[in-house]
């Protein structure tokens, strides 16, 4: 049982060291698509490139220890375990977003961006919902 506690935390700790950085990186390119002046947008991209780089540091443990915790410890494996489908979709979609992220900042990078800060206001709440889903998924355990 200790080494379930042991991964399950970690799994946590990472996880939402990963959503952090969902969280702000979006928001780093709402600021990216209002800025006008070449300095900070130079700098701004900066900091998307070393964040989106730590992210992905950071969504590889937290998916091998969730992954970890269905396979070596059949967490949700048996019985009712249609809320463990669907968070595994959920965590799907969020990697899906993650990828979005660096695609996004890729077309920033070539200057290419064509989309407004709005969009990118409302994209940012994207993360937000997942994690709601997520989350309700694993405590409520619906179905």
């Amino acid at each position: 049982m200790g080494g379930y506690l042991w991964v399950k935390a970690f799994h946590i700790l990472f996880v939402a060291a990963w959503f952090a950085g969902l969280f702000y990186l979006p928001r780093i390119f709402v600021n990216m698509a209002m800025e006008t002046e070449p300095a900070a947008t130079a700098r701004l991209l900066q900091m998307s490139k070393k964040l989106y780089k730590f992210m992905t540091l950071l969504a590889i443990p937290a998916l091998i220890l969730g992954f970890a915790l269905v396979g070596v410890y059949q967490i949700g494996v048996g019985g009712q375990s249609g809320w463990l489908h669907a968070k595994i979709f959920v965590v799907f979609a969020i990697a899906g977003y993650h990828y979005s992220c660096g695609r996004i900042l890729r077309k920033f990078e070539a200057g290419q961006n064509t989309r407004s800060h709005t969009w990118f206001r409302w994209f940012n709440e994207v993360p937000v919902v997942l994690m709601t889903i997520a989350i309700i998924l694993v405590v409520v355990k619906p179905f």
